[in-house]
């Protein structure tokens, strides 16, 4: 029997060239690619909405009235949960990692709009967000309301059923042989890649920082997703660039601003500074120091996250 399923993405993304990109690379002709997951349509596009589509289906299937996520305060995934609810007919709560600001900007300004209720922790870190979730999930069950707690990034082995499809997608849309770059937070994007591709080696992931144990997290989530969608277990070892992350979660670093300035420039394509740039970042060191070779068919998958980019945190650092 299929998992459930709500409707909430436009799919499949488009996959297009990216010639001027190529060019200033050093790729050969029509090797590089970009996944466009960032136009998957909720709330402003992104990655989160394939992994949305199977947890608000399965939220429903259980007689859930409300979504509990969190993240840290511009987070991508909250946003668009946020929006889901609403499409759902649900309420929806948030934990996110930081205090208040003075005025919303950026992610924290679209939260407003859709009627988050937002529970505040101290400074982000990932455990900690988990443990005021664990205990706003208590809270809201005592109140008589039914919650469903959805992890951080989405990534538990029904939310990553999303990317198995969409790697489907990949293979119908890429050249044959193409690896894949991805942003890696809480790792459901590049487990179900794996899963869907069959091999670790086909998926280089890009670690952003966002939890200090992504690859433990991923192994798990790759082991659960497989037999929930009856897949084999994929071959080969875990592929993560570590070196992107900086000096942590969110903090920008230099060759961030080259890889959105790239982008911008050449190929008409916003990046934001927290994940997709920092994928980029990777796939540009490794053709520059010929790890990637220049005749290797390519697939960069955008993962969304425009909202930053007007974050007053970001919109300064860019502007500078």
């Amino acid at each position: 029997m299929a998992p459930p399923r709500c409707p909430l993405a436009v799919t499949p993304t488009p996959m297009l060239p990216m010639p001027r990109l190529e060019r200033e690379l050093g790729f050969a002709p029509r090797s590089l690619w970009i996944k466009r997951d960032d136009l998957t349509g909720l709330a402003g596009g992104g990655n989160k909405a394939r992994k949305l589509e199977f947890l608000v289906g399965d939220a429903i299937a259980r007689g859930c009235d409300i979504l509990l996520t969190g993240g840290a305060a511009q987070s991508n995934h909250v946003r668009m949960t946020a929006a889901a609810a609403r499409i759902a007919g649900m309420g929806c709560v948030a934990v996110l990692g930081g205090t208040p600001p003075d005025a919303p900007d950026g992610n924290l300004l679209l939260d407003a709009m859709f009627g988050v209720e937002i529970v505040w922790a101290e400074n982000y870190d990932a455990e900690m967000v988990e443990t005021v979730m664990a205990e706003t999930c208590m809270r809201l069950t005592s109140e008589g309301r039914h919650p469903y707690e959805v992890p951080l990034g989405g990534a538990s082995e029904v939310g990553t059923l999303g990317y198995v499809v969409a790697a489907g997608e990949i293979v119908t849309q890429a050249p044959l042989g193409s690896i894949v770059y991805t942003a890696t937070g809480t790792g459901g994007t590049q487990a179900g890649l794996v899963v869907g591709l069959g091999h670790h080696g086909r998926v280089r992931g890009v670690d952003v920082g966002a939890v200090p144990d992504v690859e433990a997290r991923m192994a798990g989530l790759i082991a659960g997703t497989a037999s929930l969608a009856r897949q084999p277990m994929p071959d080969g070892r875990a592929q993560l660039d570590r070196s992107r992350a900086g000096s942590g979660y969110g903090v920008p670093t230099d060759d961030l601003k080259e890889a959105i300035g790239l982008c911008a420039h050449l190929e008409g394509v916003l990046l934001d500074p927290v994940y997709s740039a920092k994928a980029m970042a990777s796939l540009i060191a490794d053709r520059r120091t010929g790890r990637l070779l220049a005749d290797q068919p390519t697939v960069f998958l955008h993962t969304g996250g425009l909202p930053s980019l007007f974050a007053d945190r970001y919109r300064t650092w860019l502007a500078a």
